[in-house]
């Protein structure tokens, strides 16, 4: 694996990767890197021919009093299995580079739909942050596939969103969730969960779980299942941020008749927050169940 801090150094070498023909995977991160990242750099493996994965912590995606300072830093070993699990180049560039004129002129993509509800509700800016991180870094790159997780469902859909009002020539793909022993989903953040809490931090993912058996059941009050959901999160001593049925492709709160819908939740442990989602197809009254 070869690593570039430099964008000229990165493009110069996928230039020559273009040239032959190949095609070019891309899997962007902030680093500290789990078994989830893996996957990412597993499917980008199966798809593409060359593989790139960025480390950046990027600070225009974080808000005031947010965790930027702290977000655990572990390039050495990120590099390690990166090369365990045969990426082909990583990116990861300075502030300096991807900023050089610093975050307060820099110039911003903004793309207004579906990023003023949910995550985007409770970390005002963020994903103004990710929208403009994440086209720098598809200029840099210039991938023929970008893979993203499905665990964090609001970013995935807005990237989608952008990457299609932009004609950006980038096919977005979509990775699922990977999951700890007891369902929790991967995040770097888990290491911030304290001890005593930890054994009921899966308390989202079960929750999420038990309003998709309710919709499978054929119940649709969504805004019953929400308010049941806020009190399974608080009986179990959790804060709860958001808990939202969405349409799964506009994030619009679902319709009866919608058939493709995800359940997206947010809660606060001690010192993490943490998000999950769960998307299913429901029955259409009078359908059979969809493939």
């Amino acid at each position: 694996m070869k690593t570039f801090h430099t964008i000229d150094g990165l493009r110069g070498a996928l230039a020559g990767e273009r040239r032959a023909g190949k095609r070019i995977g891309f899997v962007p991160t902030m680093g500290n890197l789990h078994d989830g990242h893996l996957a990412l750099i597993e499917l980008a493996r199966e798809r593409c021919d060359v593989v790139v994965c960025s480390i950046f912590v990027n600070a225009l995606q974080f808000g005031l009093n947010e965790d930027w300072d702290r977000y655990p830093r572990t390039f050495e070993a990120d590099q390690e299995k990166l090369a365990g699990a045969r990426c082909d180049y990583l990116f990861h560039p300075p502030d300096r580079e991807m900023y050089p004129n610093g975050l307060d002129s820099q110039t911003k993509v903004v793309c207004p739909a579906m990023t003023d509800v949910l995550c985007g509700a409770s970390r005002p800016g963020h994903f103004e942050g990710v929208t403009t991180v994440v086209t720098k870094l598809f200029n840099i790159v210039q991938p023929d596939e970008a893979v993203f997780g499905a665990k964090d469902y609001q970013q995935l859909a807005v990237v989608r969103r952008m990457a299609e009002d932009l004609c950006m020539p980038v096919e977005i793909v979509s990775a699922p969730i990977h999951r700890e022993s007891d369902g929790l989903a991967m995040s770097s953040r888990n290491r911030y969960i304290t001890a005593p809490e930890r054994p009921r931090a899966n308390q989202l993912q079960k929750t999420l779980q038990w309003i998709v058996e309710q919709l499978q059941h054929g119940n649709r009050d969504y805004p019953e299942l929400e308010k049941q959901g806020r009190e399974q999160i608080e009986a179990a001593g959790f804060q709860l941020d958001y808990m939202a049925i969405c349409n799964s492709r506009t994030l619009e709160p679902a319709a009866f008749d919608d058939s493709e819908v995800t359940v997206l939740g947010a809660m606060y442990t001690e010192s993490a927050r943490l998000i999950d989602n769960l998307t299913l197809t429901l029955e259409k009254r009078g359908e059979a169940d969809a493939e």
